[in-house]
């Protein structure tokens, strides 16, 4: 028996091996799942690790685990306002596209293995979802921006499909074993996973939030934890009464990460070092599974279904299930070609075998397989594929650190890093020519490792580090100042701003896009002497009207007015 002193060796060495490892896949561009398979594979009995590895239930429930973990994160990050843009064609493809892929595949893999036409169609069930870890791990890595339409519908879909894929492979192993009498009979369980994986997702969320918000914990290093035992509490409640635990954390992600909860940014930095880690001891498990002399044997069988899967299956239940959403042509075959495979056909090949199907050797082979394929193929050309089919956009220069100042009640404020981009509209810029709004201060710059006391006359130059601190509100308008991709991205209605009497209109459109000539010296002060007592002052989409604070002017953004008189 293998003591703790043993295993903890094994484990520590296995995960710095895929730590190491996806820092090599990050230099060469390959995915990082890859490795991570490598790894376990090197690691396995037939590898120079040697050790053997065949327990299926318990990878099961490790693989699980990890992979709830790894949605749960995923959750975290995906902004409502994405799901709500393209919902409707994200679950038609996580289902209805499933099921097609499913279909087409499994008929092609029955007649290509010589299996019975009900156990080609449970390989295509396994193999028919595309895989929300290797997802995320592709877009996270990958050099390119895709456009926020195709890439909400990629992430979405593929962090919602893993219970079709679950159905559909318990469903089918249950008509195999004569547990289901029918497809047919199946509909109910359909319908109790999805409804009640939703229901809990979001009932355990809300809860959640409220629960963080308000209990009193001593240390603040628990709230990440908390919000982790949120999540992971809604997948153990939603599998107990019947639902799918994987929708049901992930929803419960979407809660949580879009709710105005304390330590929002400690609880984003945990969950994304978890999701990590789980990635690393998903992939190093199942790639401890396989015997890699077994895999050349399936070889040819298993190259002919992938292409039947990313040729044929993916392609045609991309097409019929969003074209109608007015998807483009080249978003069309960029949504076919990103089908990815990864953790979860590979865990859900672990089924078969503990039902004791017959041929389930062969077809967790062929799945692995066909999900190395596709790592490889489909994974390793994401920015290539973008790039060549016109889809991918410039990197914006994202801050590379937002410091938290929530205590245990709430603080309406953040301390943002941003690097001066070159093109960045404060490049060159002295402060007091910035005209900031109220609420604004720069209270820090950083350059060539010189901390910078800010001063009026201090200028911002390229590759400045500066520190900012401001109300949340404000954060999407100061964005414009440094990132020059952020000025097309709308800000919210209603959004009120402060700014000093002798600001000038050049300022504000300069820096901040609010209509005006640059070349404006007239003082925002003045635009109020103007004879205009029945409305207020208009400057493009913001209304301009009196403050309570001395010396201090409201600019409220109205997008649904008219564009109103313009100084010059």
């Amino acid at each position: 028996m293998v003591g703790v002193g043993t295993l903890l060796f094994i484990v520590g060495v296995l995960a710095l091996l895929g730590i190491a490892s996806s820092k090599f896949s990050n230099r060469l561009g390959m995915p990082v799942l890859v490795l991570f398979l490598v790894v376990g594979m090197l690691a396995g009995s037939e590898g120079i690790g040697g050790l053997a590895f065949d327990n299926y239930a318990l990878a099961n429930i490790l693989t699980s685990i990890a992979l709830a973990l790894i949605l749960f994160d995923g959750g975290l990050r995906t902004e409502m306002a994405s799901i709500k843009a393209v919902w409707k064609p994200a679950l038609v493809l996580a289902t209805l596209g499933v099921l097609i892929t499913a279909v087409i595949t499994g008929t092609a893999a029955a007649w290509l293995l010589g299996v019975p036409l009900l156990t080609g169609i449970l390989l295509g069930g396994i193999v028919g979802s595309t895989d929300a870890a290797a997802v995320f791990a592709a877009l996270r890595t990958s050099s390119v921006k895709l456009p926020d339409q195709l890439a909400s519908t990629l992430e979405v879909e593929s962090a919602s499909n893993d219970p079709m894929a679950i159905f559909l492979t318990i469903g089918v192993i249950q008509i195999i074993t004569g547990e289901a009498s029918s497809a047919a009979s199946l509909i109910p369980f359909f319908l109790i996973q999805f409804s009640i994986g939703a229901l809990g997702g979001i009932t355990v969320g809300l809860l959640g939030v409220w629960v963080i918000n308000r209990i009193n914990l001593e240390t603040a290093g628990l709230y990440p934890v908390l919000a982790t035992a949120v999540g992971i509490l809604s997948f153990g409640i939603t599998d107990v009464l019947g639902g799918s635990g994987f929708l049901a954390i992930y929803i419960t992600g979407v809660v949580v990460g879009n709710g105005n909860i304390v330590f929002k940014r400690g609880i984003f930095i945990f969950n994304d070092a978890m999701a990590w880690l789980s990635q690393i001891l998903l992939f190093v498990i199942l790639g401890l599974l396989v015997f890699p002399s077994q895999l050349l044997s399936v070889a040819v069988d298993g190259l002919l279904i992938s292409v039947v899967l990313i040729f044929v299956a993916r392609p045609l239940a991309v097409l019929i299930s969003v074209f109608p959403f007015g998807f483009k042509a080249k978003e069309l075959l960029y949504l076919s070609w990103v089908g990815l495979k990864g953790a979860v056909p590979i865990t859900l090949a672990t089924f078969p075998l503990m039902a004791g199907i017959e041929g389930a050797a062969l077809l967790f082979n062929v799945v692995f397989f066909s999900v190395l394929l596709s790592a490889l193929t489909q994974g390793w050309s994401i920015p290539a594929v973008a790039r060549y089919l016109g889809l991918a956009e410039p990197l914006p220069p994202e801050p590379s650190l937002s410091v938290e100042i929530n205590s245990l009640r709430h603080v309406d404020g953040e301390v943002v890093e941003y690097i001066v981009a070159p093109s960045a509209r404060v490049a060159g810029q002295a402060l007091r020519d910035l005209a900031l709004p109220d609420g604004v201060t720069i209270t820090l710059v950083v350059r060539d490792f010189n901390v910078i006391v800010p001063r009026g006359a201090t200028r911002l130059l390229k590759g400045d580090h500066v520190f900012v601190a401001m109300r949340k509100s404000l954060v999407p308008l100061i964005n414009r100042l440094f990132d020059p991709m952020a000025a097309t991205e709308p800000l919210e209605p209603g959004l009120s701003l402060l700014f000093h009497v002798d600001s000038t209109v050049g300022q504000l459109h300069r820096f901040f896009g609010i209509p005006g000539p640059t070349w404006s010296e007239e003082r925002l002060g003045y635009l109020l002497e103007k004879p205009t007592p029945e409305e207020p002052y208009r400057l493009g989409p913001f209304l301009v009207l009196p403050s309570d604070e001395e010396d201090y002017l409201m600019l409220t953004y109205s997008p649904g007015i008219e564009d109103g008189e313009v100084v010059h």
